[in-house]
């Protein structure tokens, strides 16, 4: 979940570029105020716990989903 500072930044393309973890979007909404994402992640798990610890240190609010959310 993103908040206001966050939404025109790109983190995702972030996430992306300075770890290398694949990303995914499955679902997302986003409107001038604020957004969420439900991003798939692909990668090392030492990669992915220190990408979700970048975007938690860019205030990013990061909560884990299991199962194939698209169909939900």
């Amino acid at each position: 979940m993103f908040g206001p500072g966050l939404v025109t930044e790109p983190v995702i393309w972030r996430l992306g570029r300075e770890f290398e973890i694949t990303t995914n979007v499955r679902r997302a909404e986003v409107s001038r105020d604020s957004g969420w994402v439900l991003l798939e992640l692909t990668g090392e798990p030492e990669v992915l716990d220190d990408g979700i610890s970048f975007l938690t240190s860019l205030g990013v609010a990061v909560e884990p989903a299991e199962g194939d959310m698209v169909d939900k």
